[in-house]
């Protein structure tokens, strides 16, 4: 990492700043930092053992020129501001200056659109003009910047790599009224859709993913609260223990699905009315070959139990949509002969 004049890293003049600062001044800081910023920070003030008064002096002076170069950007924009600038400092550190703060503006704007996914930006920005996608997906990271090109029209696609390849700058006033715009669009698609995907069903579809040790908790917690929710869930839902609900084709059916190691971590930790429905459905071959591994098989993790589970637990549920096999509930009618 390069250093400056002041012999200093970027991140230990910031040490240094907030070591300046005081305990007080500093914990105000703290409070507009994020959890990343404050660990590298809080680092290299544990790690700062000397600074000289000439080093604090040079940090504090750059910190100076730092926030006056932000405040002046903010006021009047970045002309204005390489005008002030240029006057107060000269040309050179004029656009030192710039080219930082302008970095770092750049780094904070559209921050909520780099936390969500594609999909979802891409609902949002589809319709807008390709100048306003273009300085959308300037701030995007580039992975979802080449995903939501990808799914943009022809036409539009050239135009929006156009604009972001001839975009130079952007007034703070543009980018900030852009990102309100954008940002109560997504809170409106979000709660669209919340609407569409929620409920019984869309739960018991989460919770059909979730590990076996953490569904066990939630249901008992659940339980005491809403037994019957928890009922409706359960009933939505496929475990491993559901396996006894197939009938023996379908217990044949996903057999021919699944690995061997996998069932014989599965049946570790199964009860003995799911095992001997597995082993009446198998081959003498298999079942026997089974049993033999699972004689020499010891000390298996829990984890690796739960895994292997959920991977048959999926294998059923896709057999299921594909309509290679039922599995019945329990409720009356169901089943048409």
């Amino acid at each position: 990492m390069s250093k400056d004049v002041s012999g200093l890293t970027p991140q230990q003049k910031a040490a240094a700043v907030v070591i300046s600062l005081g305990a007080e001044r500093a914990s105000k800081i703290y409070k507009f930092l994020g959890e990343e910023d404050l660990e590298i920070l809080t680092l290299e003030i544990a790690k700062l053992n000397h600074v000289s008064p000439n080093q604090t002096e040079a940090a504090m002076d750059d910190f100076y020129k730092l926030c006056l170069t932000q405040k002046v950007i903010t006021e009047g924009g970045v002309d204005y501001a390489k005008t002030v600038l240029e006057k107060a400092f000269g040309p050179q550190t004029a656009t030192t200056l710039l080219e930082r703060v302008t970095r770092n503006l750049k780094t904070r704007a559209f921050e909520f659109i780099r936390k969500t996914d594609s999909k979802n930006l891409f609902a949002i920005i589809q319709h807008e003009r390709p100048q306003t996608i273009a300085l959308i997906l300037s701030y995007a990271k580039s992975e979802q910047a080449s995903e939501i090109i990808t799914e943009l029209p022809k036409d539009k696609q050239v135009k929006v790599v156009e604009c972001i390849a001839r975009m130079d700058s952007a007034s703070p006033e543009t980018i900030k009224i852009v990102e309100n715009i954008l940002e109560k669009k997504f809170a409106s698609v979000l709660s669209m859709d919340f609407a569409q995907v929620g409920g019984v069903d869309y739960i018991a579809e989460v919770m059909n993913n979730i590990d076996r040790s953490n569904e066990k908790y939630i249901f008992d917690e659940l339980s005491k609260k809403d037994i019957k929710l928890a009922d409706d869930i359960r009933n939505r839902m496929f475990v491993f223990e559901d396996i006894t609900l197939l009938d023996d084709r379908g217990i044949q059916e996903f057999l021919r699905e699944v690995e061997t190691q996998d069932i014989v971590y599965a049946l570790k930790g199964s009860t003995q009315e799911v095992s001997n429905m597995i082993f009446s459905n198998m081959s003498s071959r298999m079942a026997e070959t089974v049993k033999s591994e699972l004689e020499f098989t010891y000390n298996v993790r829990l984890k690796d139990v739960e895994e292997a589970q959920q991977k048959i637990v999926a294998v059923i549920r896709r057999l299921e949509e594909e309509g290679r096999l039922m599995i019945n509930k329990g409720g009356k009618d169901e089943i048409i002969a």
